[in-house]
Formats: structure tokens, C-alpha cells, sequence
């Protein structure tokens, strides 16, 4: 299982971040997050891989659940919850080569996605406009 987050700025933008070469699905525009580890809740894998991926810290008290994406790649199936975070420590760094951009909720379809992460849009979108 993944778990995702849509950080949100003060300014209400959503950080995405691009899917390095050599990874499946490189270049394409994705919400940061990751796999669970072995007996890790959503939350604290969500916490660890933002940790990891983007040098900030957060809490478990400042996740808050938003919708899930449902999707069968032709390989294997994802159920991938999105979570919001507002409050974090630190300043928002790629520690893993990826792009990262601020962007709009409105604009995120004006970047190429993974097809799971696409219906996370609208959500977003009437969460934030």
C-alpha cells in the first residue's frame, strides 16, 4: 500500500514533485509520499516519507484524511490514501533529485500525472478554490 500528501502553503498551493528517471512512471507529476514499511500505520509512513523525500517534519495531529485513489495498473492494484498537511518544520528541500514545483489547485492537471493520482484532483480543487 502508498500513502500520499498534499502539503499546502500558506498561499494555498499544493507541492507536487516529478517522478525521477529511472523510476517507473518517470517524469510525471505526482503528490509526495511512498510505501508503508513493514507494521507502519498511513501516518507515520506518510511522516517518515516526508522526512525523507523532503527534509520537513510533521505530526500525526496535522495529517488530516482527505479521499483515496482506487487503481489497477496492469501489474498490481494501489489503494492510496491522500492526506493534507498544513504545519510542518523545516523548508520544503528535494533530498531524492526529484523536481518540485508550488502549484495551484486549479493548474494540476496542466501537469502530467500518474493515472492514481488523477482523481485526487477534484477533491483538491473544491477543498481549496
Amino acid at each position: 500500500m502508498v500513502v500520499a500528501c498534499a502539503l499546502i502553503d500558506a498561499d494555498n498551493r499544493v507541492l507536487i514533485a516529478q517522478r525521477p528517471e529511472g523510476k517507473q512512471l518517470a517524469g510525471l507529476w505526482e503528490f509526495p509520499g511512498g510505501k508503508f514499511e513493514p507494521g507502519e500505520r498511513p501516518e507515520e509512513a506518510l511522516i517518515r516519507e516526508l522526512r525523507e523525500e523532503l527534509g520537513i517534519v510533521t505530526q500525526e495531529g496535522c495529517l488530516a484524511p482527505l479521499t483515496f485513489a482506487s487503481h489497477a495498473y496492469e501489474s498490481f492494484h494501489l489503494l492510496m490514501p491522500l492526506y493534507i498537511c498544513r504545519r510542518w518544520e523545516g523548508t520544503v528541500t528535494s533530498k531524492e533529485g526529484q523536481a518540485l514545483k508550488w502549484v495551484r489547485a486549479n493548474k494540476l492537471r496542466d501537469y502530467p500525472m500518474p493515472p492514481a493520482d488523477i482523481p485526487l484532483i477534484p477533491p483538491l480543487v473544491d477543498l481549496l478554490m
